[in-house]
């Protein structure tokens, strides 16, 4: 018969990187389990996005706070951290939070505290009614990843998995990618996250096509779609069209990169 893990309170500081003539930037968490004498620590990976020149340092923080911890013990380690601190990087004040499992309250505080500035969430797709909103994800957030080097997280960016071989090779079938909110215009040559047309039920497919559309001008300067095209790179797969209505209706959001694996 399994036990319940007891909340018990804990310790933490978010860590904070401030550049000459920039901003601090939330860049990690410390958490401490005293009654473990562990000290937890998570920090961001995207460094070059926003502190490249510090990026060959930044990057060994975890492993420098690990090593701290290690040498003097995790409460001596966040004491030290408290004090000494205060340069490029810095550390907020102490706050006191619950949890019973130290290594999931820590990826709690992470998406809390660093979520909106450098980690992307990873969502598994489902129908949605509309486009994407900054307020709101196309589905469950499963997890998180930190964003890749050169890529500086937006609001509303999500990643999800493509499954086909529809936009190979630009897509490998299988691979997660990284998409932004679509901002409701409408590029030629646009590669779009859309609800399949063929979805039925309720298990909705999602596709990633290119977008082509042909408009006609009128006299007094407006304008209208007279066709909406969807179309794959790989030549065994068939185009498609949409209505106005319909791409307004399935449009989720806007490819940006095939994300590399985490392996």
């Amino acid at each position: 018969m399994s036990t319940a893990l007891q909340m018990r309170p804990m310790e933490y500081i978010v860590l904070e990187v401030c550049l000459p003539g920039g901003r601090p930037e939330n860049a990690g968490v410390v958490l401490l389990d005293k009654e473990a004498n562990q000290l937890f620590v998570k920090a961001r990976r995207d460094w070059d996005s926003f502190a490249s020149e510090e990026a060959d340092v930044l990057s060994g923080l975890e492993e420098i706070i690990e090593s701290m911890a290690r040498d003097q013990g995790a409460s001596a380690a966040l004491a030290y951290i408290e004090s000494a601190f205060s340069g490029v990087v810095r550390a907020t004040d102490r706050q006191v939070t619950m949890a019973a499992d130290a290594e999931k309250r820590l990826r709690s505080l992470y998406r809390d505290n660093i979520n909106s500035v450098g980690a992307i969430p990873v969502i598994q797709l489902r129908a949605a009614a509309g486009g994407l909103s900054e307020e709101q994800l196309p589905g469950e957030t499963i997890r998180t990843i930190d964003p890749p080097p050169g890529i500086r997280p937006a609001p509303g960016m999500f990643a999800a998995t493509v499954v086909g071989p529809s936009m190979e090779p630009l897509i490998p079938d299988g691979s997660l990618c990284l998409f932004r909110p679509h901002g409701g215009g409408s590029r030629n040559g646009q590669k779009l996250l859309i609800q399949d047309r063929g979805t039925s039920g309720e298990t909705p497919r999602f596709t990633v096509k290119i977008y082509r559309s042909e408009k006609q001008v009128h006299d007094d300067g407006t304008w209208e779609h007279t066709r909406i095209r969807m179309i794959p790179l790989n030549p065994a797969f068939d185009e498609w069209d949409l209505t106005a209505d319909e791409f307004k209706q399935r449009v989720i959001g806007e490819f940006v990169a095939v994300l590399p694996s985490e392996e």
